[in-house]
């Protein structure tokens, strides 16, 4: 077994959680103790970095890849107040690794090291279901293979190994595979009804066991890019500003769990002496 499994773990909300309920963590010492020399004395601040340095160099995990991509575009490229992240986004029978939303919204499918592509032409087949940009973030001898199975419209970036995010092939917008039911599936009730609405029309007058029928029946009066559109708006009010300026001021290693998890969030105080605190062994 791969000793470095438990690097998996390590980056976790479970772990995140153990840690600030508990200032405790089996996963937090048995990493600590296998990665770190004398970790004595040191901030759990720089503990946390220091394993993430390691994992950035020996084993890439799909959690570092996300992370990367969040600080690497997100914030260091897009509009932060602008632009919001999604992650774990279903959509048919796949899930979004990380969705990025502005004035358009692409998905970013992560292939790292310890990944196959067994089921990477499915996955983009679903996300064009509701999305026109798809790009495969991947590593560099993986590059070929990737370009080799998915379809040319699909954008290819390029982690490198310092970190960098780079392009390979810039995405296509496609359209053509637009599709009302999967964009249905993906809102929840609440955002459905409002495009309805916002569309000027009337929410069904019937009993429940009909009702979601009814207005799937209604969003299909709605042009299918029209519907893309209103969906992409809604997908973006799910994130609060709040949660993007907190991760500013964050720990650069767990941005991306700070900005997905309102629970960290909640607990802010409690992470900032957390990651000042030295740590006893």
């Amino acid at each position: 077994m791969n000793n470095n499994l438990i690097l998996k773990r390590f980056f976790s909300k479970s772990m995140l959680a153990d840690l600030l309920s508990q200032e405790k963590s089996s996963v937090f010492e048995c990493v600590v103790k296998r990665y770190i020399k004398s970790p004595n004395g040191k901030t759990y601040d720089e503990l946390i970095s220091e394993i993430y340095t390691y994992m950035g160099k020996e084993y890439r995990t799909e959690y570092l890849y996300k992370n990367t991509i969040l600080n690497k575009l997100l914030f260091a490229k897009h509009d932060y107040r602008k632009t919001v992240a999604l992650t774990e986004l279903p959509i048919d029978k796949s899930k979004a690794d990380f969705v990025m939303i502005n004035g358009k919204g692409v998905i970013y499918e992560i292939k790292t090291e310890l990944d196959n592509l067994d089921r990477i032409e499915t996955q983009i087949q679903d996300y064009y279901k509701a999305f026109t940009e798809v790009i495969v973030v991947t590593y560099e001898e993986n590059v070929e293979k990737v370009m080799a199975t998915v379809p040319k419209s699909v954008g290819i970036m390029l982690l490198t190994k310092r970190q960098a995010l780079r392009s390979v092939r810039n995405a296509e917008i496609l359209d053509k595979y637009l599709d009302y039911y999967t964009i249905f599936k993906i809102l929840r009730k609440s955002e459905f009804e409002q495009i309805l609405l916002d569309n000027g029309l009337r929410l069904p007058e019937v009993i429940q066991f009909e009702y979601y029928k009814e207005c799937y029946n209604l969003i299909r009066e709605i042009n299918i890019q029209e519907l893309q559109k209103e969906m992409l708006k809604q997908l973006k009010s799910r994130m609060r500003i709040e949660a993007v300026e907190f991760c500013l001021d964050s720990p650069e290693a767990l941005r991306f769990l700070i900005y997905f998890d309102g629970k960290v969030r909640a607990k802010r105080n409690e992470l900032e002496m957390m990651m000042k605190k030295s740590y006893g062994g």
